[in-house]
């Protein structure tokens, strides 16, 4: 049995393992930029949200030059509730009345938006809060589909706004809420706006905080984590069925990211505790990255 003294000095000799494993990828990752699109259940449980806000303030001390875009899907429809307009949803998009539209925005922009910008700046960081209307940050159009109201896509983004944040030190934490040229509203998919964020800014990487492990080549056994893969093979496990449901649209938003210039996407599980760090600054990391063919080996 191991006793205490040696416990002690088993701990310690991990934490300086891991603190000079993270170095390398310290140096590597200075002064580049990484966009982060926060959601599921990271957002929704207290103890993994200090986890993610806490990570968020560790990348940026050390150089790295995190971006922020979030959406708020349990938080809506918790004020929908509240507000008797009942949530519905067609493929998979939240269908956006008029009314469902001003509840979106007053949520995103006006709770959810304002609640992690005071945690990341409580936590030692200096974030600034935007949504896509805020300098024609993003500018959308309505989606091509019958039946599912204000529900936008990216035409363009104002990459310059965010870089003069990110040169000047701020963390800009964006919410997925933009207008069109005559200022409609539109809710947009907010790994989406991640996706065409990280494009404009050709962030180094790009990651999507999810509920899932990663891509599994059998949805029911977590050992089939896929943890690199390429474009090719991204679009083969469509094609395949293997990835299905929920999961195409997050796959195919780090495939454009790709082909659009982002250095390399990666879905993790954002229920395990300092995912972030973990993904980023360790040499194993725990999700799935997808990187542009030519760099796979």
């Amino acid at each position: 049995m191991v006793n205490e003294h040696e416990y002690i000095k088993e701990q310690e000799a991990t934490r300086v393992r891991v603190l000079s494993e993270a170095l390398p990828y310290i140096q590597k990752f200075a002064n580049r930029t990484i966009v982060i699109k926060y959601g599921g259940a990271a957002m929704k449980d207290g103890r993994l949200k200090a986890g993610v806000i806490r990570d968020i303030v560790v990348l940026s001390c050390v150089g790295v030059r995190p971006v922020i875009v979030h959406g708020g899907g349990p938080e809506i429809n918790f004020w929908l509730e509240k507000l008797d307009i009942e949530p519905q949803f067609k493929d998979g998009l939240r269908v956006t009345d008029a009314k469902t539209m001003d509840v979106v925005e007053m949520v995103l922009v006006g709770r959810v938006n304002k609640e992690l910008v005071s945690l990341i700046n409580q936590a030692g960081a200096s974030a600034v809060g935007l949504c896509g209307k805020d300098g024609n940050l993003i500018q959308a159009r309505p989606v091509d589909q019958e039946g599912i109201g204000f529900v936008g896509e990216v035409t363009n983004v104002n990459s310059e706004l965010i870089q003069s944040l990110v040169d000047n030190g701020y963390v800009p934490v964006i919410s997925s809420v933009a207008a069109d040229e005559k200022g409609q509203a539109y809710n947009i998919n907010a790994d989406t706006v991640a996706g065409e964020i990280a494009a404009s800014l050709q962030a180094e990487k790009l990651i999507l905080l999810t509920d899932t492990p990663g891509i599994l080549e059998d949805y029911s056994d977590p050992s089939t984590l896929l943890t690199k893969l390429d474009i090719n093979k991204s679009r083969k496990l469509i094609e395949d069925g293997i990835v299905s449901g929920g999961m195409i649209p997050k796959v195919n938003c780090c495939v454009r990211s790709l082909a659009q210039g982002v250095g390399a996407a990666h879905i993790l599980d954002g229920r395990i505790a300092h995912a972030l760090l973990l993904e980023i600054l360790t040499d194993e990391g725990i999700g799935s990255m997808i990187v542009a063919s030519e760099y796979l080996n």
